[in-house]
């Protein structure tokens, strides 16, 4: 992907972190185009929640750079790091809702904490962006009173309730039934679309991803072991990308988990 440096929200180069002795990211390169969608895929344990944590300031790399509009994360004070996240928006995987507040009052949390907005136009934006997301109704509802897929829309909802620059979803379609699945993804290329953010979706499933992404990344290994755009990955030769987009059970990305020969096994049991 070239894209002129203007045209890039966030620019890692060479990341690498490791959770003690385990070495997570060994070398990642990637770019986040403004306005676009890019979808980071890969197997449980790659990395790619990882990544998003490195992205927001959560965590601090080894080594190599992440720069986010211009500004090298982990070099940022405290201040300045705030201010970042303000122009943030997340969707945890499991919704993150706080369950002792309202559906109101999940989504309005983020303006009352960032702004100085009155409570009536906090009322307004709080049912504009619950409009957005078919729930509007549902305003006075608790989380334990929604569905999950509910939940998830609500997360979106709050996710965008700054109009941010950057949103971030992590596992947005884990755990769903196949229509909340539908309108969680229609509701990210549509919400992207039309507020104009930049969004990065990091799943496992690859069928809803390539459905509303603009460029794909594959982390595997700790590193970038393919990339493309939606066309080029389908259109791909590549084994590692076929494993996933064809959903085959053994590939590059082993069935089984790296031992001895089996028969070794059975000997030291005889």
């Amino acid at each position: 992907m070239s894209v002129n440096s203007s045209d890039t929200l966030i620019d890692i180069q060479d990341l690498k972190f490791a959770y003690g002795q385990n070495q997570v990211l060994k070398g990642v390169n990637l770019k986040v185009p403004r306005g676009k969608i890019v979808a980071i895929l890969g197997t449980s344990g790659c990395g790619k929640s990882t990544l998003l944590r490195l992205i927001g300031g959560q965590s601090r790399p080894a080594a190599g750079s992440v720069r986010v509009n211009g500004q090298t994360v982990h070099e940022m004070d405290d201040d300045a790091l705030y201010l970042m996240r303000q122009k943030m928006g997340m969707m945890f995987q499991k919704s993150g809702l706080f369950t002792d507040l309202s559906t109101f009052d999940n989504i309005a949390f983020p303006m009352r904490e960032r702004t100085s907005l009155p409570e009536p136009v906090i009322r307004d934006l709080v049912l504009m962006k619950l409009h957005a997301v078919g729930l509007r109704s549902a305003h006075s509802l608790m989380p334990n009173e929604l569905s999950g897929g509910m939940q998830r829309r609500v997360a979106l909802a709050r996710a965008i309730a700054l109009d941010p620059m950057l949103v971030m979803y992590d596992e947005p379609f884990a755990g769903l039934d196949p229509i909340s699945l539908n309108v969680i993804s229609n509701l990210i290329r549509r919400l992207n679309d039309a507020l104009g953010v930049t969004s990065i979706v990091v799943s496992y499933d690859v069928v809803e991803s390539l459905k509303i992404a603009d460029y794909v990344y594959f982390i595997s290994d700790g590193v970038v072991a393919a990339h493309g755009t939606v066309a080029e990955v389908n259109a791909s030769s590549d084994p590692f990308v076929r494993q996933f987009v064809d959903s085959l059970h053994d590939g590059p990305v082993a069935f089984h988990y790296p031992a001895r020969p089996y028969l070794a096994d059975l000997r030291l049991g005889s």
